[in-house]
């Protein structure tokens, strides 16, 4: 049955993957006022202070550095640990995740994908490393956690960095604690795509203050204090608004956090009987932010999965085949030998798969509804 027609204006216009949750402009008009009072817009002004020490608390970790992306602190990441040569990492992301590789000079090899997670598949990490290999670059893809345990593992025995792209996995919890406290340096994003967000941001959580210290000065151009420049940083800071933002969103993310998880409960509740639509199997995660909501339209489903997209996308409903194409088949990557499709064949059907639906906090259950009619036809 079709009643997409049946529903209210209110979701006529575009419905996109996610909505960046705001704070009401009134919590943010004193952080507002207080920055042109005081006139320090960004060099770590008192806002900054503040907002790292919130993060350290509220997802448990003891270092963090903030930056204006998440792209600029995988890049410094990779340069505080002095990672060169070959670095092992999954062909199923965002392209940041390989291009902040090829900005520092290292070559990517693609390793396949687990067929229940999506994440790097421990089985084909030791295949893929060589004399040139010196680190691991893991994706908590949709914010599930990846094989901590068993990568770390991996990289013990070879002596490898690890290094977890956590764009993802904010607030994400195994039964140890924060995900971000696995390997030598986690990554985060405050993308407005992404559960919580300072418009654009990122941060990078360290296991110690000296590996922090680094990352610091690695940020800020190198610069250890006015006179003395100590490497080749870059200018990679979170400015006094972004980290007000952040401050302003922290009230308010286990409401956020809280919807999401009611909205993933409703979808699976009324997907479950579509043949050919297959819904990742919950994480097995303490607590998980449920990022993303996705299916896979496998080969049962009447249409295929860019038909199904293209109609989703006719009835205003912009999902995204999230990740597709790969990493591995563009210009830049497609070349390489750990790029061929005959090494990366789970990598290749689930991004022929894949779709992630609508999902953020105040989605109503008229477009969930919507949604759920497109796809039931």
């Amino acid at each position: 049955m079709d009643t997409t027609n049946q529903h209210s204006d209110e979701i006529n216009a575009a419905i996109y993957v996610t909505r960046p949750f705001l704070p009401p402009l009134a919590e943010l008009l004193p952080y507002l006022e207080q920055i042109w009072s005081n006139r320090q817009l960004t060099n770590g002004g008192p806002f900054h202070v503040q907002f790292e020490q919130a993060l350290c608390d509220y997802l448990g970790v003891e270092h963090i550095s903030l930056f204006a992306n998440g792209t600029l602190a995988l890049i410094t990441a990779l340069q505080a640990l002095r990672i060169t040569g070959e670095v092992i990492t999954t062909p199923y992301s965002f392209v940041a995740t390989a291009h902040a590789l090829l900005w520092n000079g290292i070559k990517p090899v693609f390793v396949d994908i687990h067929p229940d997670t999506l994440n790097l598949d421990p089985d084909k990490i030791e295949a893929a490393i060589t004399p040139q290999t010196t680190a691991i670059l893991p994706v908590h893809v949709y914010g599930r956690p990846c094989d901590t345990d068993r990568i770390q593992a991996i990289a013990d025995t070879y002596g490898l960095k690890v290094i977890y792209d956590a764009a993802h996995a904010f607030a994400v919890e195994d039964e140890g604690g924060s995900i971000l406290r696995h390997g030598d340096l986690s990554i985060l994003s405050f993308h407005a795509t992404k559960v919580f967000t300072t418009f654009e941001g990122g941060a990078i959580v360290s296991p110690d203050a000296k590996t922090k210290k680094r990352i610091d000065y690695l940020k800020n151009f190198g610069f250890a204090d006015e006179v003395t420049v100590v490497a080749p940083g870059i200018n990679g800071k979170m400015n006094e608004f972004q980290a007000a933002v952040g401050l302003a969103q922290l009230r308010h993310i286990d409401q956020a956090l809280a919807e999401r998880a009611a909205i993933d409960r409703r979808y699976r509740e009324m997907l479950a009987d579509i043949p050919g639509i297959r819904c990742l199997s919950p994480p097995p995660s303490r607590r998980h932010n449920h990022a993303y909501f996705v299916i896979l339209v496998e080969p049962e489903y009447p249409l295929s999965r860019d038909e199904l997209y293209l109609k989703l996308r006719e009835n205003g409903i912009y999902a995204r085949r999230y990740f597709y194409p790969l990493i591995s088949e563009f210009p830049m990557y497609r070349g390489m030998p750990s790029a061929r499709p005959a090494g990366l064949p789970i990598a290749i059907d689930t991004a022929r798969e894949v779709i992630c639906l609508p999902i953020f906090p105040g989605m109503t259950d008229e477009i969930r509804l919507k949604v759920i009619d497109i796809i039931r036809f």
